[in-house]
């Protein structure tokens, strides 16, 4: 009889594999919807996420910001005036701007004997430019987060309407406008400034009037799209009215399009508010916003650049990292776009 070898491979090594046919469709690990999978990848994305960081602040320093000085925002005093910023902590390090030097490197505060910091400085009429600059963030932030959720809703509406009845309904619709898309938004504006007086509802009605158009056209190509689609097709043949049909059906399946167009939206609102402001026909001082702050900085620009740099750095720093952050959203919840 052979012997048999310790590297030999015999049969009773082998013992049959217990396989359960159930354990064959088992979810191994959580289901992953949507808008988890969508967050899951926007966390991802470092930029988008330290722009959304920036925004915050920046919404927050609005809030509060105005509240951390004792001045208020048309509180005149010629002794202050065109005060350079200074910060007492930081008056030491000579790269920074807050020493409260002039250009000639005197020490205005000493010269004029003012011991209260100005961490922004003053303008010409000595107001406190701190609390101008985070009450215009406010009111630009304002300004465009309203002209954004109407044109939201504008367009959201116009557009699934349009598309969803079709027919002679949807050519009327487009054919309107594509009439407001031809005219420019400076006209509409002079003649609301002629209709109205300049100021906050002028501006976000002049904004609202045309900002609608992009939405109303992404929500009619999505719409088009979904309408034919089974479970649109299920809900109708159930019963289901037009109405239901598009606010339960449509609209949530257009939601990651309606989210990154808002996105987009307010910087455009931010900067057009701004531009307004800066040529004139938007809000008028003592009002502050950032467009008619940078405009009060831009006259002393060569004397006193510190008066339009801090409101230039904010809506820089807006517009910015509103695109990155909307970006970033595109990247997360557009399907096209996934790897």
């Amino acid at each position: 009889m052979m012997a048999v070898s310790k590297n030999e491979i015999t049969q009773d090594m082998f013992q049959p594999a217990v396989i359960d046919k159930s354990l064959q469709e088992q979810v191994s690990g959580p289901s992953i919807g949507f808008w988890s999978d969508g967050f899951r990848r926007l966390r991802k994305n470092k930029a988008a996420m330290v722009s959304a960081f920036i925004i915050l602040l920046i919404v927050i320093m609005a809030l509060v910001g105005p509240h951390m000085s004792k001045y208020g925002i048309d509180d005149q005093d010629l002794k202050r005036s065109n005060l350079p910023p200074r910060i007492s902590a930081l008056a030491n390090i000579h790269w920074l701007p807050f020493d409260g030097k002039n250009e000639q490197g005197v020490d205005v505060y000493k010269e004029r004997g003012i011991k209260q910091d100005l961490w922004f400085g003053a303008d010409k009429l000595g107001r406190d430019l701190w609390t101008r600059v985070w009450k215009g963030t406010q009111i630009s932030l304002f300004i465009a987060v309203v002209a954004a959720a109407a044109d939201l809703i504008i367009g959201v509406a116009y557009g699934g309407i349009s598309a969803y009845f079709g027919g002679q309904v949807d050519n009327i619709m487009q054919r309107i406008l594509e009439v407001l898309n031809g005219i420019p938004n400076l006209v509409i504006i002079i003649l609301l400034i002629i209709v109205m007086q300049p100021g906050i509802p002028a501006i976000i009605l002049a904004i609202a009037m045309t900002g609608w158009i992009g939405m109303a056209r992404i929500i009619r190509g999505e719409v088009l799209k979904l309408k034919n689609l089974e479970f649109v097709l299920a809900a109708r043949t159930l019963g289901a009215s037009d109405s239901r049909i598009i606010s339960k059906h449509m609209v949530p399946n257009t939601m990651s399009m309606i989210i990154i167009h808002t996105m987009f939206s307010v910087p455009g609102a931010i900067f057009f508010e701004a531009f307004l402001s800066f040529i004139g026909l938007g809000l008028q001082p003592p009002k502050a916003s950032l467009g008619v702050l940078i405009n009060e900085g831009y006259k002393m620009l060569s004397l006193h650049p510190y008066q339009a740099l801090f409101p230039g750095v904010i809506i820089s720093l807006l517009l910015i990292c509103f695109n990155i952050f909307g970006d970033g959203l595109r990247d997360a919840f557009d399907p096209k776009l996934r790897q």
